[in-house]
């Protein structure tokens, strides 16, 4: 199952009342958005970790 950083939710289009799930995986999240998130103080250890092995698993990230 794809890794998730953060809760999935209801997205629901006023115009047909059509309901869709949200997923926010984080392959679907772009690298520079992942850097700044793991740079940031408030991300909590366990979402670092998760970007952390995301960039590694991309590649041309160097954590040392």
């Amino acid at each position: 199952m794809p890794i998730k950083l953060g809760k999935s939710h209801k997205q629901i289009d006023r115009n047909t009342k059509k309901v869709t799930m949200v997923n926010p995986y984080i392959k679907l999240i772009s690298t520079q958005e992942l850097i700044e998130k793991y740079n940031n103080n408030n991300t909590r250890k366990k979402d670092k970790q998760k970007i952390k092995n995301e960039l590694v698993k991309r590649g041309g990230v160097v954590f040392g």
